[in-house]
C-alpha cells in the first residue's frame, strides 16, 4: 500500500511534526528512561485514577527533579496524561512500556544504532557503515556480531528474530509444499529456521551456509538439541564472488538476508543460487518490503531501518522497494513463480525457479 502519494497535514501539523524532528532524540531519551526507570509502569499501576508527582517521586525512589522533568517530558511526547495533579498514563505510554514489537525497536535503536548515526551523513558520502567504528574496526557488522558486547548482541538478536520469528511458522507449509529433501539455508544465523524445518519434516536435511562466528552460534543451538545428523554447516562468506555455493539442492531459503547487501551483491549471490539448485529446484526469499505493508507505521519502521544498514551494517543496502527488488531477481536469471504478502508482521514471500 502507497502511504506517501499526497500532502495530509495542514501547515499547523507539518510545523509541529517538524519540531518532533528536530527534538526527536530528546524524545527518544526522554521515553526510553522513563520506561527503563520503572516511572512508565508505575504510572500504569495508578490506573485511571494516577498518581500526583510526589506518589512517583516515592515509589521510583528518585529525585523528585529528575521525576518531574520526565513526568513533564512525558506528557509533551504523549506517553502521559495529567488532569487534577494526577498522572496517568496514555495509549502511547501503554504500547512503550508493554508492545513487543515497540521493545524490540527501542532497544535496538538505543544498544546497537544511537551512537553509530551521528555520522550517518559520512556513510552517505562514502557508501561505508561509518558508525560501526564505536564497536571496533569491522568492514560489516555481520563479522561482528558474535563478538559485539552482550547488551548489543541481545538487543541485535531481539530486534532480528522478532521480525522473522513471527513468520516461520506461517511459511513452512509454502516451502514444504514441493517436499524438498535437501535445503540450503543460506545466512541461517542462529539456525533457528534450520531448526523448525527439521522438526516440521523428518525426511529432509538442512544445510546452514553462513560466516564462521554465525555457524559457531547455531552449532551450539542444534547440538544441544540433538540434531546434528540432520543439520550440517557449509562455512563461507556470500560476497566473496569466487565461492561457488554448493550444488544439488532443491531448495534455497533466504530469510532476511538479501537485504543485506547491495544491488549488485545480491544480483551476484542470486546467481551462484540458481546454479546450486537441480532443474526443478526453488529460491526462496523471505523479506519486508515496505510498499507492501498494511500499516503506515510498518513501512515507516522499514525505511528507517534501512538507515541503520546505511550508517551501521554495511553501507550500501537497506529494506527494499519491491519493484526495485523484483528487477534484480529478474537481472539475476531467476523467474518469479509466487509471491505471498503478509506473512507474520511484515514479510513478502518469494518463490522462485529457473528460467
Amino acid at each position: 500500500m502507497n502511504f506517501f502519494e499526497k500532502e495530509t497535514k495542514t501547515a499547523l501539523q507539518a510545523k509541529e511534526d517538524a519540531q518532533w524532528i528536530a527534538f526527536a532524540p530528546f524524545v527518544f531519551q526522554t521515553s526510553k528512561v522513563l520506561r527503563d526507570t520503572g516511572i512508565l509502569a508505575i504510572v500504569q499501576e495508578g490506573r485511571s485514577e494516577g498518581y500526583a508527582l510526589e506518589e512517583v517521586v516515592e515509589k521510583s525512589k528518585l529525585p523528585l527533579y529528575g521525576v518531574r522533568v520526565l513526568l513533564e517530558g512525558g506528557l509533551g511526547i504523549g506517553l502521559l496524561l495529567l488532569k487534577d495533579g494526577k498522572f496517568t498514563i496514555s495509549k502511547t505510554g501503554f504500547f512503550v512500556l508493554n508492545d513487543n514489537l515497540t521493545k524490540a525497536n527501542m532497544d535496538f535503536s538505543h544498544d546497537v544504532c544511537y551512537k553509530g548515526l551521528f555520522d550517518l551523513d559520512k556513510s552517505i558520502e562514502t557508501g561505508k557503515p561509518e558508525g560501526l567504528k564505536v564497536f571496533g574496526s569491522w568492514k560489516t557488522i555481520y563479522e561482528a556480531l558474535s563478538k559485539l558486547p552482550e547488551p548489543v548482541q541481545k538487543s541485535w538478536f531481539g530486534f532480528d528474530h522478532y521480525y522473522s520469528d513471527d513468520a516461520f511458522p506461517a511459511v513452512l507449509p509454502l516451502v514444504f509444499k514441493d517436499k524438498p529433501k535437501r535445503l540450503l539455508d543460506i545466512g541461517g544465523n542462529t539456525g533457528k529456521f534450520a531448526i523448525q524445518c527439521v522438526q516440521f519434516d523428518t525426511d529432509v536435511h538442512v544445510t546452514i551456509m553462513d560466516l564462521p562466528g554465525q555457524l559457531e552460534m547455531a552449532k551450539a543451538n542444534i547440538e544441544k538439541l540433538g540434531l546434528s545428523e540432520r543439520i550440517s554447516f557449509h562455512e563461507t562468506n556470500a560476497l566473496d564472488e569466487t565461492k561457488k555455493f554448493p550444488k544439488g539442492y532443491d531448495a534455497i531459503w533466504m530469510s532476511q538476508f538479501l537485504d543485506c547487501f547491495s544491488d549488485s551483491e545480491i544480483i551476484s549471490i542470486l546467481k551462484r543460487s540458481d546454479e546450486a539448485i537441480d532443474s526443478n529446484g526453488r529460491v526462496y526469499i523471505l523479506e519486508p518490503f515496505w510498499d507492501r505493508q498494511r500499516f503506515r507505521a510498518s513501512a515507516f519502521s522499514l525505511q528507517m531501518t534501512s538507515i541503520y544498514f546505511t550508517a551501521m551494517a554495511n553501507g550500501n543496502s537497506q529494506m527494499y522497494y519491491s519493484e526495485t527488488f523484483l528487477k534484480l531477481i529478474e537481472k539475476a536469471g531467476l523467474k518469479v513463480e509466487e509471491e505471498t504478502n503478509q506473512v507474520g508482521v511484515c514479510h513478502t514471500l518469494v518463490k522462485c525457479a529457473k528460467k
